[in-house]
């Protein structure tokens, strides 16, 4: 009565994997070509415009001292932080709404990314190190994954409720970040307010190099679990049949979702719209998931992340808005499209 992600007939899907396959490794290069014309532009413009190919010399140490400073220093670590968050965030979207089968399946809906905002605003609040954020929100994320299991897991709960309870879960602890900022001191509300929108505004080496260490671990095992994810897709009793734990494959993969979204939002705050929206793209572009889509997801949220945060820093007229605030305009009417035609599924159904 959902509206999952349909399983076709063998024939069909075989067909379709056949032209995702021939698809894929085009929009692969596309992408990766597209990244890198977006680390150009990021590592040369700012306050001090730098020429293209300077920019790209300072980043690898190349040049004067000033540039070298500019590019690795302040540039840099914001690109990079741009492009490891939406790398995991898309990853997770798509292992989430594979695994559940269902288009409003993601971190930010579920509550996952409010959890890891909200550990990270603890820590913040501990005064504690920075290269403890991550395990924070990991710890964060974890907590929401709790509270959705306890809330909307029910024997036979339709996958609606789980979202709907998810969106309980996300307003709430966003709620108690809310509150823990408005009580901060002053000093501290400053930096605790990016984890009501997302930012990536400051990032340092030190928080780039420990959630992005982390983060990379969790996507090779994401792409480690493909292939049970790919033995889910034919049912449990397919599943079973092949010698396949379905619970415990499940579990693998949800945990994994968690871990990248709560290493993610370390980094970034609760950004919106990337983990929800970037599957489907790749999806309606790329056909059936596969490997190679799963890996060209990463790629295409690191590209949406860091797009948005170049737009949030030169094309918009108010500056210093942070990269929430640009995916969330994008979210809000995509997240309002995808719960009509999940509305109308379900009466079609009925």
């Amino acid at each position: 009565m959902t509206d999952v992600l349909r399983p076709t007939t063998p024939a069909s899907q075989t067909s379709a994997r056949r032209r995702a396959v021939r698809r894929t490794p085009l929009l692969t290069l596309a992408t990766v070509v597209v990244l890198l014309v977006l680390v150009t532009v990021s590592v040369s413009t700012g306050d001090v415009p730098l020429p293209p190919f300077d920019a790209l010399g300072g980043l690898f140490g190349q040049g004067d001292t000033a540039t070298v400073l500019i590019v690795q220093e302040f540039r840099a670590p914001r690109m990079a932080a741009a492009i490891i968050a939406g790398a995991g965030l898309a990853v997770a979207g798509a292992l989430l709404q594979r695994l559940f089968r269902n288009p409003l399946a993601s971190p930010d809906v579920m509550g996952v990314t409010g959890g890891a905002s909200f550990g990270a605003v603890v820590m913040l609040a501990t005064g504690a190190s920075q290269a403890l954020m991550p395990l924070a929100a990991l710890g964060g994320g974890l907590l929401a994954a709790v509270l959705l299991g306890v809330l909307g897991w029910r024997s036979g709960a339709s996958v609606t409720r789980l979202v709907l309870v998810g969106l309980a879960v996300q307003a709430g602890l966003t709620a108690a970040v809310n509150f823990m900022v408005v009580r901060f001191p002053t000093e501290l509300a400053g930096s605790a307010l990016q984890w009501t929108t997302g930012s990536v505004y400051g990032r340092t080496w030190t928080e780039v190099w420990a959630a992005g260490g982390a983060v990379a671990a969790a996507l090779a095992l994401a792409f480690a679990l493909h292939r049970r994810l790919a033995v889910l897709d034919l049912g449990d009793d397919s599943a079973g049949a092949l010698g396949l734990n379905t619970d415990a494959a499940r579990l693998q993969v949800l945990v994994t979702a968690i871990v990248l979204a709560s290493l993610a939002a370390a980094l970034t705050g609760p950004v919106a719209f990337v983990a929800l929206a970037v599957p489907h793209m790749v999806r309606f572009l790329a056909g059936p998931p596969t490997a190679g889509t799963l890996a060209l997801s990463g790629l295409a949220g690191a590209v949406l992340l860091l797009a948005s945060d170049l737009v949030a820093q030169h094309l918009l007229p108010v500056s210093g808005l942070p990269v929430g605030v640009v995916t969330a305009t994008l979210g809000a009417p995509w997240l309002l499209v995808l719960m009509i035609r999940q509305s109308s599924s379900v009466n079609r159904s009925v």
